[in-house]
């Protein structure tokens, strides 16, 4: 998506080529004298710089195009998994950066300079997962079953979901999508193959998950597919004669492309890969995984981490908690040793979903009171409406307690949580108060739809962002339920301590598994041991750290860093600190890599004081 609003010679060059006929024609037409056009400001540069590169790697991003809900060229998606593919966005990432260079930093605003340094930053990542050492490593791992192309696609091309289904043309291009996904999944088997040639293979466990997720979906019928749900609604005005004609070639294509694609993906992983797939759950037992897991380390927390120093400051944060857990199971009732009263947790049945109907209402009650208190806290908030609802039940075995869906920029499509049913007496009614505050309001829903429904920001800043900033915002969210009252309730305290611990826990866990050669079983005894949640979770957990190595660390790096900006902008301001200020300068900016947020807010406070 470029920017709406182009101005500036070097824009207008740019866009002139693409112009309507009735456009070209007028710039034709004799004109009256007029002054030379103004230079194009460094603003406007950095601005045209940025409208380009989005152009260049909106069509080099299908998957993120089709999350956003915008239409995608079936040729575009059938390059998924290419070398071709790769080797496009490495020309970009270098024309980018190159013209970077040619902007004069200390010209811009101050907005502006914002927007350099993490556009700056995040090229320069780009640039060092495209080379060919890291590449070797990771194009050869397409698929998991936490974020794997085979489990998200379903979504996403569902009827509401993220494509929209408003026009024949929408519908039609759904299909050819479908169409493609054959060509797509063969591509990621060549890719797992090259893996198998040269040692770099899925954890076993992951492969099992990746086949049962893909019989899941094989095992309903046509008409139950989420590939298929387009077919059972159409816009009012769209003839029948044309619903017919659409809901016999969905049938078709399922049948004839769809299921296929899935059988043919499903029945090598099942007999070629899984014999070849590795035993071990950590990538530092995996041929150039512990240089991997350094650099996913940076990628996801956006800081120079040593995996031992996040090790041990897991185990602090670990510590720190059981003493209010301490605390909170006295308010509770009980007394005796933490690891008894988790067990008690797990099973007295006044803690747990007697129905799906008590999550739902539990979440609808938190709603109401979280929308009354936002006014104290946030001076801005998004125009996009947020939807509560279950997962569909072909993805909710293999899912957390819960996770956000984006809006549509424009706000007419809500912003979804999902929260999980699956296995209720696995879930905790004390959670529900913490989940809704990190996955809804103020936590995803607030930052996503912030970010992207201001079109002032470049399209990187609207939509890209960063997992240490955007996961570290959502778990800082979750303590701001203590001044809004929100854990008076012991029930809800101990829920929001039990979700602080398992990100501590993750810090532990996730550096144990990947560079100290920890289990499966251990991991999740580690989880059991020192947290109330139940096996299903932690076992969840544990397979999804296993799955995207790093990802889990990033949570409780990004809200201590929120939390510790906070803490300077308290110290040094006094009285002149406003929540409401602090809040506006973290989130209007996008998602940004906390060195650049870290500077930013300094500033901040800066300007606070004179």
């Amino acid at each position: 998506m470029g920017l709406k609003v182009l101005r500036g010679a070097a824009i207008l060059a740019l866009t002139l080529a693409g112009a309507a006929p009735a456009e070209a024609a007028a710039r034709r037409a004799p004109r009256p004298a007029a002054s030379a056009p103004r230079p194009a400001s460094e603003d406007e540069r950095l601005m045209a710089l940025f409208a380009d590169d989005s152009r260049r790697s909106d069509a080099l991003a299908p998957l993120d195009q089709l999350s956003r809900g915008e239409k995608v060229d079936p040729g575009a998606l059938a390059q998924v998994f290419t070398d071709t593919l790769s080797r496009r966005r490495l020309a970009s990432v270098r024309q980018s950066l190159g013209a970077l260079a040619r902007i004069n930093r200390a010209r811009l605003s101050p907005a502006r300079q914002v927007s350099y340094d993490a556009f700056a930053y995040t090229k320069r990542e780009e640039l060092g997962w495209l080379q060919p050492d890291l590449r070797a490593l990771t194009d050869v791992q397409p698929l998991n079953h936490f974020d794997g192309l085979h489990a998200q696609l379903p979504g996403l091309l569902a009827k509401g979901g993220a494509t929209p289904y408003e026009t024949e043309g929408d519908y039609r291009n759904a299909l050819a999508l479908q169409s493609a996904l054959g060509q797509v999944f063969d591509q990621a088997i060549l890719r797992l193959r090259e893996g198998m040639a040269t040692g770099v293979v899925e954890p076993k466990l992951t492969v099992r998950n990746m086949i049962g997720q893909i019989d899941a979906l094989l095992a309903q019928p046509i008409e139950a597919s989420p590939f298929y749900s387009p077919a059972l609604g159409f816009p009012p005005a769209m003839p029948e004669p044309v619903r017919a004609q659409l809901r016999a070639e969905y049938l078709a294509v399922i049948r004839d492309a769809v299921r296929p694609a899935y059988a043919r993906l499903r029945a090598f992983l099942n007999d070629t890969y899984l014999p070849a797939a590795r035993d071990s759950a950590g990538l530092s037992q995996m041929r150039g995984g512990a240089q991997l897991y350094r650099r996913l380390v940076r990628q996801n927390t956006t800081l120079p981490l040593d995996p031992a120093t996040v090790h041990q400051l897991g185990l602090g944060e670990v510590a720190r908690i059981q003493r209010e857990m301490e605390q909170v199971e006295r308010e509770l009732g009980y007394s005796g040793p933490l690891r008894t009263f988790f067990d008690t947790i797990r099973t007295e049945p006044k803690f747990h979903p007697a129905t799906r109907t008590d999550l739902a209402d539990g979440y609808a009650r938190v709603a109401r009171e979280v929308d009354a208190l936002v006014p104290l806290y946030f001076r801005k908030v998004p125009k996009t409406r947020l939807m509560i609802q279950p997962y569909p039940e072909y993805r909710e075995k293999y899912e957390a307690g819960g996770s956000y869906n984006q809006g549509s920029s424009d706000a007419s499509r809500p912003g979804i949580f999902f929260y999980n049913t699956y296995d209720l007496k696995s879930r905790f009614l004390t959670g529900i108060t913490t989940l809704y505050l990190h996955e809804a309001i103020p936590g995803h829903h607030f930052q996503v739809s912030l970010a992207q429904e201001d079109t002032t920001l470049p399209d990187f800043q609207r939509f890209g962002g960063n997992t240490a900033y955007v996961e570290g915002w959502a778990l800082y969210t979750e303590t701001l339920g203590y001044p809004m009252g929100l854990y008076k309730d012991p029930m809800q305290h101990w829920g929001t301590l039990d979700d602080e611990m398992l990100r501590a826990m993750r810090l532990v866990v996730d550096t144990g598994i990947h560079t100290m050669g920890w289990s499966r079983e251990q991991a999740i005894d580690y989880m059991l041991a020192n947290s109330g949640m139940g096996r299903t979770d932690a076992t969840a957990e544990v397979e999804r750290y296993i799955a995207i190595p790093g990802q889990a660390l990033a949570y409780k790096i990004g809200a201590l860093t929120i939390q510790r900006l906070r803490a300077r902008a308290e110290s040094q301001l006094g009285a002149r600190f406003d929540i409401r200020a602090f809040h506006d300068e973290v989130l209007n900016s996008g998602a940004l890599p906390l060195p650049v947020l870290e500077a930013k807010i300094d500033r901040w406070i800066a300007g606070q004081k004179r």
